[in-house]
């Protein structure tokens, strides 16, 4: 059982030791204090650093995503030195360290873990800073078509024409081949037909030039072209071939459309006819003589079935 004198040492140690912690708190209150103090500083710098380096970057770079990432790169960068200049004012120089070996650990960690996000990301920044292109171009990757309405750092929101939103990574995006429609504002539109083999493939050149004299919106410095192009099954086939002005999708669409109904009513004026497909199927006199003895005995076995079930 402790005695007095066991309760006095206790006591004692406590109290040396909570001396020497009041101690050395008095002594280092005077860096807590300024510690605080820069601490503060850091922070309100590192807004005001936030908002200069974005505007400033605004009047130089279109992209808002790479302007707010160069942004908060700037203002946590801010942070940390502040943050290391608070640790020295401490005297915590072996946490400095330590703190930067774990950092240096944790983001070799993440990397590994986090390769295609990373990847990503990269990519993002990537098409911020070369901008292939921008929201509002219509676009064609390996797997999707549609208009690019938000460019992520990690992401791009691609609206198709049928109405679904895609969002496609930007490691795909930067690493596919890609088509910009929007880059030229200009687009050929080609329309395949096909007329009979015994057509007068210089009058079905004219009819087609001609109901093709006063399209709207077409680029007349632009040829207007009509090419025959194959000999098929049952038709000789072509392609009709103008430039229109393109700004979305619609406007392609649409002269197709009108210069589908231009050739049909010409050529149904013109009394020029577009075949249907014709398979030709060529049997041998043996195959058709099974066939006629085959289709004679049916009636007979039927017949002869019917009298065994009655």
């Amino acid at each position: 059982m402790f005695g007095t004198t066991d309760f006095q040492r206790a006591f004692e140690l406590i109290s040396d030791k909570l001396a020497r912690w009041a101690q050395a708190v008095l002594l280092l209150l005077p860096n807590l204090l300024i510690a605080i103090l820069i601490l503060t500083v850091t922070y309100f710098v590192a807004k005001l650093v936030h908002r200069v380096v974005e505007r400033l970057l605004t009047r130089v770079s279109p992209s808002i995503t790479l302007n707010q990432l160069i942004a908060t790169i700037i203002h946590v960068a801010v942070l940390l030195i502040g943050l290391f200049f608070t640790l020295e004012v401490l005297q915590l120089d072996k946490t400095v360290t330590s703190l930067l070996a774990g950092v240096g650990i944790i983001g070799l960690a993440l990397g590994f873990a986090f390769q295609d996000i990373a990847a990503n990301f990269i990519s993002g920044i990537l098409i911020a800073v070369q901008r292939p292109f921008t929201v509002g171009d219509v676009i064609q990757t390996e797997t999707y078509f549609g208009t690019i309405e938000r460019i992520n750092l990690r992401t791009l929101d691609l609206r198709q024409v049928t109405g679904e939103l895609v969002r496609v990574p930007n490691r795909k995006v930067f690493e596919s081949s890609v088509i910009n429609f929007t880059e030229t504002t200009q687009r050929r539109v080609d329309v395949p037909c096909g007329v009979s083999y015994n057509a007068n493939l210089e009058q079905v050149r004219a009819v087609v030039l001609e109901c093709m004299h006063d399209f709207p919106g077409m680029l007349t410095q632009r040829p207007l072209e009509v090419m025959f192009t194959e000999f098929g099954e049952s038709s000789i086939n072509f392609t009709l071939r103008f430039w229109i002005p393109y700004r979305r999708q619609t406007d392609y669409v649409s002269a197709k459309s009108e210069a589908m109904m231009r050739i049909k009513r010409a050529f149904d004026h013109a009394d020029i006819s577009i075949p249907f497909p014709i398979r030709t199927l060529d049997i041998s006199p043996e195959l058709l003589d099974k066939l006629g003895r085959g289709l004679g005995r049916a009636p007979e076995q039927q017949q002869e079935q019917e009298q065994q079930q009655q």
